[in-house]
């Protein structure tokens, strides 16, 4: 899959950027360059109807000259030249952020997990074969079962960080993923569920997401019948459900510039309860085969371990080298430094505060999903939502729409909704009475980083109304 001397060609047409910059000028300058490759299959209606395969990537270059940065991006190295004049061009028109560097070579930690070679050895043929796999145990988990979308890919990326400063650093990254829509069509009824699952490494020849899909299309069957009336109440989210919610919200809420700038729900509460006393929440960037973790951050920082939130008090916030100091040159804070949380999606946008690796911890014993079911008593478990990313970041508020929603009256489950409304304040229900499951599964995220979470059952502050 990954042509040879891939990782050698990228550094060296990075070599070739870098020389267009100290040729311009510029106190100091910056790149990250990536190329993908990989091979992809969609399946619609039960059957496997497109395979493709291929490359991609490019160089993203930011210069810094007197506190004044301009970035640009291209394919191509033959553009090089004018990539950059283009980016000094940028840098001469924008304003000044006063105490604005860039990184100096510190020693950084070395993470494992990141790239696995038996990725690189999965070719079509064993991804045509995985895929009728999937589609062979739908049918055998319900024979009424459809995979109406979805597909199986795999990919690998070189990668490869340098600065002005000393910062170089390359790597190599594989990707394994399996997505897929199951549908059920009983009496003219349907019901659907999309699972996914995605890892660095191999994943299992049979993902715990397959029969997740079928399970959920399978038990929102047969909706019930009931009044269309608002009603606060307890819910019980399953991670997938709850996922889409926490880090449109939460990540945002973390980092520095929203909180100086009073643009987060949790401005001016640095060491006050913002959570349930029994919840944490930490951001691993040295996360041993982390989607979004490694040695070092977008702008070649050390990343580390933090502790954002620790038995509901907020002790931490993330920071960018470029984040902080406009901050501090604004004068919303006195002094902040890079944490290691420069993001960076891409080669076709400048590195920004972001998570990696976010947790959300209970200092209590995870409970099973049927011991979350008896402590709720009468209440809803949501297993997905629509309209998360409508969520407001600044206050926590929510409304959202669901389709996968199940009614519980004493601890069980008595059947499903065709749809209902869903409403609340996320940062209010979590400082309320929550409970945590056991099993914690990895999610993406609408913002950056992954969010790695349980079944999450909150108590207080939610509304469901059925439609």
């Amino acid at each position: 899959m990954l042509p040879e001397g891939a990782e050698d060609r990228l550094l060296a047409n990075a070599n070739v950027i870098a020389d267009a910059c100290k040729g311009s000028g510029v106190q100091q300058w910056d790149l990250i360059g990536f190329q993908s490759y990989g091979h992809q299959l969609d399946i619609e209606a039960g059957k496997i109807t497109m395979a493709a395969g291929g490359g991609e990537g490019g160089f993203g270059v930011r210069v810094v000259d007197e506190g004044r940065f301009g970035f640009a991006h291209l394919v191509d190295v033959s553009g090089a030249q004018r990539a950059v004049e283009q980016a000094v061009a940028i840098a001469k028109k924008s304003p000044s952020i006063e105490g604005f560097v860039l990184p100096s070579e510190q020693p950084a930690e070395q993470v494992s997990g990141r790239m696995d070679r038996a990725v690189l050895d999965l070719s079509p043929e064993d991804l045509l074969e995985q895929a009728d796999g999937l589609l062979s145990e739908v049918k055998s988990l319900d024979e009424r079962a459809v995979v109406t979308g979805g597909g199986v890919g795999v990919s690998a990326t070189a990668g490869c960080l340098m600065n002005s400063e000393g910062i170089l650093s390359t790597g190599m990254t594989t990707s394994h993923g399996i997505g897929l829509q199951v549908s059920l069509e009983v009496d003219g009824e349907l019901t659907s569920s999309y699972q996914g699952q995605s890892s660095r490494s191999l994943l299992p020849e049979m993902p715990a997401c397959v029969a997740r899909a079928v399970h959920w299309a399978q038990v929102t069957q047969n909706p019930l019948r009931v009044e269309s009336e608002a009603v606060d109440t307890p819910v019980l989210m399953t991670s997938e459900g709850f996922s889409p919610l926490f880090s449109m919200v939460v990540p945002s809420a973390m980092t520095g510039e929203k909180m100086v700038r009073k643009e987060s729900f949790w401005a001016d509460k640095m060491g006050q309860q913002v959570l349930n006393p029994n919840l944490s929440v930490h951001d691993n960037g040295l996360l041993e085969g982390g989607m979004s973790s490694g040695s070092r951050d977008g702008e070649g920082v050390p990343r580390r371990r933090q502790n954002l939130i620790e038995n509901g008090r907020l002790n931490g916030m993330l920071w960018s080298t470029r984040d902080a100091a406009q901050q501090v040159a604004e004068g919303r804070i006195e002094a902040a430094h890079s944490t290691g949380s420069a993001s960076s999606g891409g080669h076709q946008s400048p590195p920004s505060t972001g998570c990696t690796e976010l947790f959300l911890t209970s200092s209590e014993q995870g409970k099973s999903m049927d011991d979350l079911l008896k402590h709720m008593g009468d209440g809803y478990l949501v297993n997905s939502v629509m309209g998360a990313h409508t969520a407001n970041p600044s206050s926590g508020d929510f409304s959202v729409t669901t389709s996968s929603i199940l009614k519980v009256e004493g601890g069980e489950i008595v059947g499903s909704l065709k749809q209902a409304g869903f409403s609340g304040n996320l940062a209010k229900a979590l400082n309320g009475a929550v409970v945590l499951g056991a099993d914690v599964r990895r999610q993406g995220s609408y913002s950056s980083g992954s969010m790695h979470l349980p079944d999450v059952l909150m108590m207080d502050g939610l509304r469901i109304n059925p439609a």
